[in-house]
């Protein structure tokens, strides 16, 4: 499986710094020497190809650049913990059998408390003499034995002995490489409420104490002040004359009043300066109706580019919608929606419409340049004026994986649910953001969704990284998650 890298954009936090790996080379004495020099050489290479960044003891530290004795687990250890806010992982290679309680000790004396991958050498065949044997097959066994025993969790590679060199150990490398973007993402993400919850909109709410628990941060902004802050801005701003350009390259705005513009360039000056002064991951913005009510646009187009450039923007101050759009686009590296399990498609069980308003980013479009339009639905009851600024668009037929998170106040826990399914080119003619899937056992989904009251937005993703997610999330953040195959 091949896992893009995450786009690099200025205001995104999170997506610009690179994985780096704290890496661990066995070795065990009785075992040939030259295997652990040569596989620790030939692993820091192919980091480096990789674009992970390696924290390791220097080679002429310790015998062969390689940790067997409790004293260079020691001096290991003490070089991980200096480097502790820069590690994202753990990198655990056996050229040889290596020495499986030194490995485990590293570990529990560096107290990182992310996730590990295990690694070991394949045997070649004809070289099975005492000079040349590795026995990594077994090692890797024993390795992992003792960090079941020491409590520490940690990921396979997809083969249990893989060639370092091989495209298989390169996928593994990068998939591993997403699960740390994920749970080092999910571990400090900071995101930003703007506006209050709809009083309809009961099915977004959600408890702040549960994410902060875990280390998400959520900080809120008031409509009012936002309001305010545009009042205080001129028309003529050269910030706001830069953000109508930006739009306009961004979006065909035929059609669409220039009063509309300059109130969504204004949103979008105020929208930007908060999540750079706030250091925000993504955000969740109230919209029905009081924006088009007080102010007489719909956000969508500027949360649109908010997505699109990897800091992702969820509809009617769905905070874990955002969460959920921020964690897929942390494993794939491409930008997220969140939009609703919205219809059925005809009499196909496996099939469905899901759709938005829609603040969708736009390179999820079949069109490389969407449509600005006005908000249809909002605007029977506020007038079409006052509610440009909508996205339209079809979503392009690929591969996805979809996503929920929510959080359960009864049982004082974060849970989820995520799988993989496909965009089609099923005919469909209607509004909004919109696409025509197939999902796997589809109505399974739905009934499990309906019985453990999850909500109806949905978070989407042109990739196919569900193991990814449920690896990080189970198996590292402790949120109890349903993968659906």
């Amino acid at each position: 499986m091949a896992l893009a890298q995450p786009q690099l954009t200025p205001a995104s936090r999170i997506n610009t710094r690179p994985v780096t790996l704290a890496v661990i080379v066995g070795n065990r004495g009785f075992f040939p020497d030259h295997l652990a020099l040569s596989g620790r050489r030939t692993i820091l290479e192919l980091l480096e190809k990789a674009g992970i960044r390696a924290i390791i003891t220097d080679e002429n530290a310790t015998n062969v650049g390689a940790i067997e004795t409790t004293a260079e687990a020691r001096l290991c250890a003490d070089l991980f913990r200096k480097h502790r806010d820069e590690i994202d992982g753990v990198l655990v290679t056996l050229p040889n059998f290596g020495e499986e309680y030194s490995i485990a000790d590293v570990i529990r004396f560096a107290d990182l408390n992310v996730p590990v991958l295990i690694h070991a050498f394949p045997d070649d065949a004809t070289k099975m003499d005492l000079a040349n044997r590795r026995d990594s097959f077994c090692g890797k066994m024993s390795a992992c034995n003792n960090l079941y025993q020491y409590g520490i969790k940690y990921t396979l590679t997809s083969l249990h002995t893989v060639d370092p060199t091989s495209e298989s150990f390169m996928q593994d490398l990068q998939k591993f490489a997403a699960i740390c973007r994920v749970v080092r993402g999910m571990r400090t993400a900071r995101l930003g409420m703007m506006g209050a919850r709809p009083w309809q909109f009961k099915t977004v709410r959600f408890s702040e104490k549960l994410l902060e628990q875990a280390g998400i941060s959520i900080d809120t902004l008031d409509l009012s002040e936002v309001y305010g802050r545009i009042e205080k801005m001129p028309d003529n701003a050269d910030a706001v004359a830069a953000k109508i350009d930006e739009i306009r390259g961004y979006v065909r705005t035929q059609g669409v009043p220039e009063t509309s513009l300059i109130r969504m360039a204004k949103f979008g000056v105020v929208l930007d300066g908060w999540m750079a002064d706030r250091e925000l991951d993504a955000t969740a913005i109230q919209c029905w109706t009081s924006m088009e009510e007080y102010f007489g646009v719909v956000p969508c187009t500027l949360m649109s580019m908010s997505s699109n450039t990897l800091n992702p923007s969820a509809c009617e101050t769905d905070i874990v919608g955002a969460l959920a759009m921020l964690a897929l686009q942390l494993a794939s590296g491409k930008p997220s929606a969140l939009v609703d399990w919205n219809n059925n498609y005809a009499d196909d069980p496996d099939k469905g419409v899901v759709f938005h308003c829609s603040n969708l980013p736009k390179d999820v479009f079949v069109d490389e340049i969407p449509v600005m339009n006005y908000q249809e639905i909002i605007a029977g009851s506020v007038g079409k004026d006052s509610t440009y600024g909508t996205i339209y668009g079809r979503i392009s037929a690929q591969p996805f994986s979809y996503l929920r998170l929510s959080t359960d106040d009864y049982a004082g826990k974060i849970r989820a649910y995520v799988g993989e399914g496909q965009f089609t080119n099923d005919p469909i003619d209607t509004f909004g953001g919109y696409g025509v899937v197939q999902v796997p056992r589809y109505q399974e989904l739905l009934a499990y969704i309906c019985n453990y009251g999850y909500e109806h937005h949905v978070t989407i993703n042109q990739s196919r990284v569900a193991d990814v997610v449920d690896e990080a999330f189970n198996k590292y953040l402790g949120w109890a998650t349903y993968y659906h195959r």
